[in-house]
């Protein structure tokens, strides 16, 4: 009887800490996909195009909408990509 009170309980708690990584976990991945998206439209639209390569992408993956910002300035600044 014991036995089956502690299982419950552990799967509860489980159930708990899944629910509240994969809740943060999504935010972070909309925000992920969104920075590729306006990274990629950047590209299309602004003279001269921002260049596409592994490290502009995982700065606006990594940082979201603050992370393409960052892309931006240092662009136009000449510093990178």
């Amino acid at each position: 009887m014991i036995g089956e009170i502690v299982g419950l309980v552990l799967a509860v708690v489980v159930a708990i800490l899944l629910y509240k990584v994969l809740k943060g976990l999504a935010g972070l991945v909309v925000n992920a996909v969104m920075g590729v998206i306006v990274l990629w439209l950047l590209d299309l639209f602004l003279l001269p195009p921002i260049t596409i390569n592994l490290w502009s992408v995982l700065i606006a993956a990594i940082g979201g909408l603050p992370g393409v910002l960052i892309v931006i300035v240092l662009h136009f600044l000449g510093i990178a990509f």
